[in-house]
């Protein structure tokens, strides 16, 4: 059972929960259209009309932040979804099966050898894009990973005794990979997914700041800063609160996924202090 160690950790969960909660509900407590041009309204600083100030064709930036989170918010869980369960069951059958790991682990060596960012590059330009195409493309990318931390896991339990005394009573690889591998490497694969998680939502902003993307007009973390950048000195609004908004997301999420490591991981755990003591007596013996 996974648990948070560190009680004061739960602050991010606060933080996170209220960012969502905002990017889904910001329509009720701000009036403007997301999509709305105000050409007399552009580039107004924050003021408690438009509460984190206009872009350069006086849309409601509040809005378009808010909507840019949920955007991201979206491609980093479809990201994690489909990685952690494609890496999950890859990760598994190569455990297993030696002639799938040997041609599968093959391919994720070749998936490692191009750098993350570039990669998904490569792939949205061949497909086009938008979000569907970005989902898919981040999605291959982290496949690899997912996969390996699986399987490394899955390895460790193939070889306790209790997996061979399974063997030893007949049961098929079917029922000991999904009944008794699977739920033993739930820990891990909570972990990688968070990292997932919080990696792909800064991909897709690097992806969209460069222009391959969540196409323009609608709004995500990585389009709102590179409009930001040609007015960063005289507009510093439109940099500054979708900045903030990936440091937040980013922070949390890495935060929280280090606070599941170390409760996923018995060997992190700090030892009782009577053990401490015990320890620090014998070594003055010694």
């Amino acid at each position: 059972m996974i648990t948070l160690r560190n009680p004061g950790l739960l602050i991010w969960p606060a933080v996170l929960g209220a960012i969502v909660v905002l990017s889904f509900f910001a329509s009720m407590v701000s009036p403007y259209d997301p999509y709305s041009l105000d050409p007399l309204s552009r580039l107004t600083p924050p003021s408690p009309e438009h509460w984190f100030g206009t872009d350069n064709f006086g849309r409601d930036l509040f809005v378009r932040v808010a909507l840019a989170v949920r955007v991201s918010l979206s491609v980093g869980a479809a990201v994690a979804v489909i990685a952690g369960v494609t890496g999950m069951i890859v990760g598994l059958l190569c455990a297993w099966y030696r002639p799938v790991d040997r041609i599968l682990m093959r391919v994720c060596d070749g998936l490692f050898a191009f750098p993350s960012l570039l990669l998904a590059i490569a792939i949205v330009g061949v497909l086009g894009p938008n979000i569907a195409n970005v989902v898919l493309a981040l999605s291959l990318v982290y496949v690899p990973s997912v996969a390996r931390v699986i399987r490394g896991a899955a390895m460790v339990i193939k070889e306790k005794n209790f997996i061979e005394a399974l063997r030893a009573q007949g049961a098929g690889a079917s029922r000991i990979i999904w009944l008794h591998l699977l739920p033993n490497v739930i820990s891990p694969f909570i972990v990688q997914v968070s990292w997932v998680f919080s990696v792909a939502i800064l991909t897709e902003a690097a992806l969209s700041f460069l222009g391959s993307g969540v196409p323009a007009p609608m709004p995500s973390l990585g389009n709102l800063l590179l409009e930001g950048k040609a007015v960063i000195f005289t507009a510093w609004w439109m940099t500054f609160f979708p900045g903030i908004a990936i440091v937040l997301l980013i922070l949390g999420l890495n935060i929280i996924g280090d606070d599941l490591r170390d409760s996923a991981d018995p060997g992190l755990k700090p030892l009782p202090r009577r053990v401490l003591r015990l320890l620090k007596q014998g070594g003055r013996h010694g």
